[in-house]
């Protein structure tokens, strides 16, 4: 049975190439990172209600 849906192939999220299984959904382990240097630096962020907690330890 073919896998043929009609759906277009995933593209990479940063370059736009087609994505790759082993690294899905980025296309090679390099733009992965480039993801992860994203979050950690900054770029992304997750937008919530909450305020930041100043001391952590309770």
């Amino acid at each position: 049975m073919s896998k043929t849906s009609g759906t277009p192939a995933p593209t990479c999220p940063i370059c736009g190439r087609p994505s790759a299984e082993e690294t899905r959904p980025f296309c090679s382990r390099r733009c992965a990172d480039v993801d992860l240097a994203r979050w950690l630096g900054g770029v992304y962020r997750v937008e919530t209600d909450e305020r930041a907690e100043e001391n952590f330890d309770g």
